[in-house]
């Protein structure tokens, strides 16, 4: 008769598997499987958010962030630029170009943990508009 594998059978070497054994594969299981359908329902989520978030986005219209100024320092501080970093006319009288000065400098000030570059620069611009007119407007 052919050998089953049977044969060499012990009852000893077979554990019993215990109730509270069962149940820990059974929470085990139905944990993998929570968080498999969790994992679907935040990709199904996060697919949905990001075509809202686009769409979004395309309505903002691209004009609405062209009140800041893209681009950095000229070499030589001209007018124009003097104007744009203090945030007034070039054409401004001295007391408007001093309150503008006041209120960029208490916002950028270095003590206050503003950039010292950006300081200077506001500084610069108050500077060149002052040598501009010297007898005041």
């Amino acid at each position: 008769m052919p050998s089953t594998g049977l044969d060499s059978f012990d009852e000893n070497q077979v554990r019993e598997v215990k109730p509270h054994m069962a149940t820990g594969i059974i929470l085990t299981g139905l944990g993998l499987a929570a968080i498999g359908f969790a994992g679907r329902y935040a990709l199904r989520a996060g697919r949905m958010a990001q075509q809202t978030l686009n769409q979004k986005l395309g309505e903002i219209p691209s004009g609405s962030f062209s009140k800041y100024y893209r681009g950095g320092f000229e070499q030589k501080m001209s007018k124009r630029e003097a104007g744009l970093v203090l945030g007034v006319s070039p054409s401004a009288s001295k007391v408007k170009i001093k309150e503008a000065h006041k209120r960029i400098m208490l916002l950028n000030h270095p003590d206050r943990g503003g950039s010292p570059y950006l300081a200077a620069k506001i500084n610069e611009a108050k500077d060149y508009f002052d040598k501009a007119r010297p007898g005041g407007s």
